[in-house]
C-alpha cells in the first residue's frame, strides 16, 4: 500500500473524530488552542494505538487465513464503511453540554468510540501485506489529530452542518479501498 493510499486510508479513519470535534467545537462556541489540543492528541492517539493492536493481532492470524485474507480485509473495511455511511445519514443530535465536556472520562470513551474501526483495519493491514505499519500508524495518527484539531475550529466557526458529510466521506473511502484490496487480490487491478 503506498503513501496516497494510506492518506486516504488516514483520511478516512479520522471522519469519526474529525465529526465529533466540530460537535466539541460547536459546544465550545469558541475554540481555543486548549481544546483543540485535547481533541487532537485523544483521537490522533487512539487512532494510532488502535491500527497497530489490529495489525498484532492480524499478524498472528496471518498464516491460518491466507487464503481469505483478501475477502476479510474487503468485508471489514466495507462493513465499517456502511456503518460510517449509516450513522452519518441517521444520527441523532446530541445534547450540547455533553458535547463540550473535555474531561478524561469522556474523551476516552469518545476515543475509543471512534477508533474502534482502526482496529478492524489494522487487521485489514496485516492481512493485506506489504504495509510498514510503522509509517502507517504515524500517518493515521498524525492525521487525526490535525483534522480533530481542525475539527474542533470548523464546529466553533462554521457549526454543525459539514459533521454527517465528513463522516460519509469517510465511509465512502473505506468502501473504496476495501474494494480495490478484493480486485488486486483477485488480479483485476
Amino acid at each position: 500500500m503506498g503513501f496516497w493510499e494510506l492518506l486516504a486510508l488516514a483520511v478516512g479513519l479520522s471522519m469519526d473524530a474529525f465529526a465529533v470535534s466540530v460537535c466539541k467545537g460547536l459546544a465550545m462556541k469558541k475554540a481555543d488552542w486548549r481544546g483543540m489540543a485535547i481533541c487532537g492528541g485523544w483521537f490522533g492517539g487512539f487512532q494510532a494505538l488502535m491500527p497497530l493492536a489490529g495489525f498484532l493481532l492480524g499478524s498472528l492470524l496471518a498464516e491460518a487465513i491466507t487464503a481469505v485474507d483478501h475477502w476479510i480485509a474487503f468485508l471489514l473495511l466495507a462493513v465499517i464503511g456502511v456503518n460510517m455511511l449509516r450513522e452519518a445519514f441517521s444520527r441523532e443530535e446530541e445534547e450540547e453540554g455533553s458535547v463540550a465536556d473535555l474531561s478524561v472520562r469522556t474523551m476516552f470513551t469518545m476515543a475509543v468510540a471512534t477508533s474502534i474501526d482502526a482496529l478492524a483495519v489494522g487487521i485489514s493491514l496485516a492481512m493485506a501485506g506489504g504495509v510498514n505499519i510503522l509509517g502507517a500508524v504515524i500517518l493515521i495518527g498524525v492525521t487525526t489529530f490535525a483534522l480533530s484539531a481542525v475539527g474542533v475550529k470548523v464546529g466553533s466557526v462554521f457549526g454543525s452542518r459539514f459533521e454527517k458529510k465528513a463522516e460519509a466521506m469517510g465511509g465512502v473511502i473505506l468502501i473504496a479501498l476495501g474494494v480495490k484490496i478484493l480486485l488486486e487480490h483477485l488480479g483485476v487491478l
